[in-house]
């Protein structure tokens, strides 16, 4: 037979009490907004963590920008020697060709330019490369249809070779120059 003990205040249980059971507290407020909270955080996380890897992927990110002081390899370009047996070399004064002085020397930039203008280039502006340890003056150009121009270019300028490249398609120039101090100038 079950023992039987005295009633006390545990058998009881109030009429406004909200809950089951003696041993559970009533829920906190707020603590939906809590799971909210960081389910929303948790979510931007992981877009962020795709975003940066899809970035990364495609090769879009360029780390130089976004950590200022980090340095990075040069892009990689393959140069090739002027002329090409097969293209010939044209002259084209409505392309727009930028020069960029790679080399310690003022006003490389601007002698090149008044090269390539006596040529017959009508849209040349001039500027200092970021680097001024180039060795090479390449000519870029980024697209396959500018090539018989690069070459024009590049004819205008002794010693100095072509290169297909996508680096300096920001800038807005069909055609760029990069000086390098292996660049001679013509004589007068």
């Amino acid at each position: 037979m079950a023992e039987t003990f005295p009633k006390d205040r545990f058998d009881v249980i109030p009429d406004d009490l909200e809950r089951v059971g003696a041993h559970r507290a009533p829920r906190k407020l707020g603590r939906g907004w809590l799971w909210f909270a960081w389910s929303a955080l948790a979510t931007i996380v992981l877009i962020a963590a795709g975003v940066f890897g899809l970035f990364l992927i495609n090769g879009n990110l360029n780390i130089k920008d976004v950590f200022p002081g980090s340095t990075t390899a040069a892009p990689t370009v393959t140069a090739t020697q002027t002329p090409t047996p097969t293209i010939t070399p044209t002259v084209n004064p409505a392309l727009h060709v930028t020069v960029l002085n790679g080399t310690t020397i003022d006003g490389a930039a601007g002698s090149v330019a008044t090269t390539l203008q006596n040529a017959g280039w009508q849209n040349v502006d001039t500027a200092n490369a970021s680097d001024t340890t180039i060795t090479k003056t390449i000519v870029y150009y980024s697209t396959p249809a500018n090539e018989a121009a690069a070459l024009g270019v590049a004819q205008s300028l002794p010693g100095s070779t072509v290169a297909l490249t996508q680096v300096y398609v920001d800038s807005g120039a069909d055609i760029t120059v990069v000086i390098g101090s292996d660049y001679k100038s013509p004589a007068p």
